[in-house]
């Protein structure tokens, strides 16, 4: 069988919608959902999935403390799912292409530090992009950078609001994001 970790900051709809695609599987199961706030309500939702869940520091993070909790789970994939933290370089170099981020743009545009969630959005409608969507990709060291394996598009309206553009990209997560993972899956 097939294990996922998955680390979350926020409010868990695509975690959750992991786990759902996953249920009753029998190749692949969400091991763990882990968060770096313990009050994220990406908590709650694993607990109301069944799901395992736990939350860290930041310091237990960035000193090994995490990167061997989950290297005694032995995943197969580790998924950022909202995830804000930069993952550290040991865990990077730990599970070489075994990271997988979603990102709510189209990569390398409107990506790096800082840029996450409704920034994003915001940033798109300022600049008067065409388009916007997802992408899905492995992480490295540097934030936004790691090599694509999937983008999906949607067109951005001149008369479109940053919640407009969120609302188009979080049906291209949903619809894609477990899918994709799967695929990963599959090939490992």
């Amino acid at each position: 069988m097939k294990r996922i970790v998955i680390l979350a900051s926020g409010n868990g709809t695509n975690a959750e919608n992991i786990v759902k695609h996953f249920k009753g599987n029998g190749d692949v199961t969400v091991c763990r959902i882990m968060s770096n706030k313990k009050d994220a309500y990406v908590l709650t939702r694993a607990a109301n999935l069944g799901i395992e869940s736990s939350s860290f520091t930041k310091q237990e993070f960035e000193d090994g403390t995490v990167l061997g909790d989950i290297k005694s789970m032995n995943p197969d994939l580790i998924v950022l799912s909202g995830f804000l933290l930069r993952v550290p370089e040991a865990m990077v170099k730990a599970f070489p292409r075994m990271i997988v981020n979603i990102h709510p743009a189209l990569l390398p545009k409107f990506g790096g530090k800082g840029m996450y969630g409704d920034r994003v959005h915001e940033a798109v409608v300022a600049s008067g992009e065409r388009e916007s969507g997802i992408t899905i990709h492995y992480i490295d060291e540097n934030y936004d950078q790691g090599t694509t394996i999937f983008q999906a598009k949607c067109e951005v309206l001149p008369t479109d609001t940053p919640h407009d553009v969120a609302t188009k990209v979080h049906a291209l997560e949903y619809q894609w994001f477990p899918k994709i993972l799967n695929n990963i899956l599959m090939h490992k």
